[in-house]
């Protein structure tokens, strides 16, 4: 049984990278003692803002075995999504990295799929569900057991070999596998960068990160008006933001990735600040088609772009 259960394991790995994915780790489905406290901490000092949904399923969130009946496996993998390409205009708002191409959701979730069906074609009737972001999955935590990094003082995973510009994901299936060796040492050292870096404060303390005070948060899930104390603070960002993990010494390991699907469309980076000044609702369902850019709608991203005007 044991030869089996590295054997599936070794299996469902190879399928993984076949299928493009940058990292695959296993951990065993169980209850996250650890992230208990910190998850109730940082939800009662409200640093979760609008996002109302962090304090729906709080045990799902700390048990896989509660969202899959009979779940014996976390499988965590990574999707990178790092290019060096970048919009022609410095001056124009700024766009995120991973929005750059096709939602990433649709993109992994097929993935995933793919994988799952492997598993049944060539291991045996296994039952599981694919997780990308929908559902109360702690991802970083998943992937720190798994193995594939440690969460760094900007509360993302980083990892010495590949750096943070990656998506994770999960699959998680009712059988047995061999469960990787974790976590990872903490690699952040002294290092502060990300701290110091950050437009707005939201990294708050070393591993923690106000949410509702991060660029991100503010230009996607806030549906309200940006609050008026992050005026000339947002760094000319109008969805997502990249800084933290620009400026973190992990990421000169990023490489390019290789999926045809987050290729940047074609008039995404060419665009102008007055272009973005005047988009229209015809040119925003034009370039963001099938972009996760469309999660902030045309009046969220143009609430974005006005936010960010200076007014002279």
């Amino acid at each position: 049984m044991q030869q089996n259960k590295a054997t599936y394991s070794q299996l469902i790995k190879n399928e993984a990278q076949k299928l493009g994915f940058l990292f695959c780790g296993i951990a065993k489905a169980d209850f996250l003692e650890d992230e208990a406290p910190r998850l109730e901490t940082w939800l009662n000092k409200n640093m979760h803002g609008e996002m109302a949904y962090m304090e729906n399923h709080f045990d799902k969130r700390l048990d896989p075995r509660l969202l899959v009946d009979g779940a014996k496996s976390v499988i965590s993998l990574g999707v990178n999504y790092y290019t060096d390409q970048q919009q022609d205009d410095p001056l124009s708002p700024k766009i995120s990295k991973y929005a750059y191409g096709i939602d990433y959701h649709t993109v992994i979730k097929d993935k995933l799929r793919l994988l799952l069906q492997i598993i049944n074609d060539k291991i045996g009737e296994v039952g599981g569900r694919a997780f990308v972001d929908s559902a109360p999955v702690l991802d970083k935590a998943w992937a720190r057991k798994a193995g594939m990094g440690w969460i760094g003082k900007n509360s993302n995973l980083l990892n010495k070999k590949a750096g943070s510009f990656f998506f994770l994901a999960e699959l998680i299936i009712d059988l047995e596998l061999e469960y990787d060796i974790a976590p990872t040492a903490d690699h952040c050292g002294t290092c502060t960068n990300c701290i110091d870096a950050c437009p707005t404060d939201a990294i708050v303390g070393p591993y923690v990160v106000d949410g509702s005070r991060c660029i991100s948060y503010l230009t996607i899930e806030l549906k309200n008006e940006i609050p008026q104390e992050f005026k000339g603070k947002m760094d000319n960002w109008m969805f997502g933001c990249d800084v933290c993990q620009d400026v973190c010494p992990w990421n000169r390991f990023s490489v390019l990735n290789t999926e045809p699907a987050f290729t940047p469309h074609p008039d995404l980076l060419h665009l102008k600040t007055a272009d973005w000044q005047d988009i229209t609702q015809d040119i925003f369902q034009k370039v963001f088609k099938n972009s996760a850019v469309k999660r902030t709608k045309f009046s969220g991203l143009k609430r974005n772009i006005d936010f960010l005007k200076v007014k002279g």
